[in-house]
């Protein structure tokens, strides 16, 4: 069994010995929201957003992007489980502003080993073999960070199974404050209709 394993079991088992009246918690979110953010672990939205246990759906991604999962996700939070308004949350120094299609596409096509990030950006350091299965997928870079919340806000908020009564609220986290800056392009575009 490896550490990383033995030590997420421990903390389970922790973690459950203490799980208490969380066994009751309702199916719905109790806060009646939606947050799409990146899957970036120095974001702890249950912590920037005062989130307890059944608060709120956090949906994560990388770059926190809207591609058709994430909106899949948001149609069932806002349709099935009644979830009321959305957050786009982006951050800075997003892993996702350091490379392009064409960057992963290359270092995958050269090997499947995990690649190095240095000045110039993330370079293969590994040996082949690689897959060329890569060039097909978008990977949805930000090459700037506001424009895509603005983006993503209105990804979402043009999609035609997102009702224009849901608020859609753009903003990026700030990596070394903790603080959420609004981008209000994408809030403005984002309100209720």
């Amino acid at each position: 069994m490896s550490q990383i394993l033995t030590e997420v079991l421990s903390a389970n088992q922790s973690y459950a010995s203490s799980f208490g009246d969380k066994a009751h918690l309702a199916l719905p979110p109790a806060r009646g929201f939606a947050i799409l953010t990146c899957m970036d672990a120095r974001l702890d939205p249950a912590k920037y957003a005062g989130l307890a246990e059944g608060d709120a759906h956090v949906i994560r991604n990388a770059g926190g992007r809207a591609s058709d999962d994430a909106i899949r996700s948001l149609i069932i939070s806002y349709k099935l489980l009644g979830t009321k308004e959305f957050f786009v949350i982006h951050h800075t120094d997003c892993g996702m502003e350091f490379f392009t299609n064409d960057v992963i596409r290359g270092v995958l096509a050269n090997s499947l080993e995990t690649a190095a990030l240095g000045p110039e950006g993330f370079h293969d350091v590994g040996k082949g073999p690689g897959s060329r299965a890569a060039q097909f997928i978008e990977f949805l870079t930000i090459p700037n960070q506001a424009q895509a919340v603005i983006d993503d806000v209105e990804r979402i908020r043009t999609h035609p199974l997102i009702p224009k009564s849901i608020p859609i609220y753009g903003y990026i986290y700030d990596v070394r404050t903790g603080k959420l800056n609004e981008i209000e392009a994408a809030t403005k575009i984002g309100a209720v209709k």
